[in-house]
Parts: C-alpha cells; sequence; structure tokens
C-alpha cells in the first residue's frame, strides 16, 4: 500500500510514523505539515535517565494535529539490537498506542526491502548497516506492529 496523505488527514488528529532509518518517514512527515498543516515532532534517542514513557505521554498530549517521525515504537526496535534492551515495555508501548488511538490517530508502519533501505542509506549518508542488521530491524518492527494493532488503528506502506 502508498501513503494516502489526503485521506489519513481527513481522518486521523494524531499520525505516528515509524520504521527503519532511510526508509522515508521524514519526507512522508515532511508533505504531512507542509500539505495537511500537522505540527511536527522528530524524536531523536532520548538519553538514559529520562523516564520515557512520560515523554511520549506528553508528546501525545499536546494539543492539535500531530505527526511523530519516530516514537516509542522505535525504542521496542532499535533498544534490544543496538543497546540490548528496551526502556520501554511492551505493556507502555500498548498503552501509548492507545492514546494515539483515543486521540483518532494512526500507527503508520514505513518499511521496504533491507536492500533498499541499504541504497537509500548509502546514497543519503554514504554508509549503511549490514545488511544482516537491517534485516533484523525490519523483522522486529513487524513483530511489534502486529503486536500494537488491537490497540490503535494501523496501516503499513511501502513508499
Amino acid at each position: 500500500m502508498s501513503a494516502n496523505l489526503a485521506g489519513w488527514a481527513a481522518r486521523h488528529e494524531v499520525i505516528v510514523l515509524e520504521g527503519c532509518d532511510g526508509v522515508g518517514k521524514t519526507t512522508l512527515a515532511g508533505k504531512l505539515v507542509q500539505q495537511h498543516g500537522y505540527h511536527l515532532t522528530h524524536a531523536t534517542r532520548t538519553p538514559d535517565g529520562i523516564d520515557l514513557a512520560e515523554r511520549y505521554y506528553n508528546l501525545l498530549a499536546l494539543p492539535g494535529r500531530l505527526v511523530l517521525d519516530r516514537s516509542f515504537i522505535s525504542e521496542l526496535v532499535y533498544g534490544p539490537l543496538l543497546h540490548g534492551r528496551s526502556r520501554l515495555t511492551l505493556a507502555q508501548a500498548r498503552d501509548l498506542a492507545a492514546v494515539v488511538g483515543s486521540r483518532g490517530g494512526l500507527l503508520v508502519h514505513v518499511t521496504a526491502p533491507p536492500e533498499v533501505i541499504a541504497d537509500r542509506l548509502r546514497r543519503r549518508d554514504g554508509i549503511a548497516p549490514e545488511i544482516t542488521l537491517l534485516t533484523a530491524i525490519v523483522s522486529s518492527y513487524d513483530e511489534v506492529f502486529a503486536k500494537l494493532t488491537t490497540h490503535a488503528p494501523t496501516t503499513t506502506i511501502v513508499p
């Protein structure tokens, strides 16, 4: 499925874009901001010692139309793969997904084959992780999204 930005904007106050680095989240977020009046929040890695769940509850409580370019779902993927642990539990992620759902939100799984992602990252950054790591990241996103589908509306796109 491809992105239906106008359709999403007509139906959802909050849109959470999630997926591997280099898959196209920031491009989609920029279009939602420019074409549909969303306020952008780009989540970078939160330093250790900060309550990550509280940070995302506060972000999701902001008024108006929000697009999150990466969020709590990434912690469940990248945390275990790159840091040996997630700083959020699955229960916390489900609760945060429910908050997205209660605000009329949508969780968007942006994905692509690992080889395509590697090519995009090399063109953008001059370097890309090994295909085995990208494959693990893509697979982990698939698994996490499958666990959140009953807590908020979700869709998967390949831009």
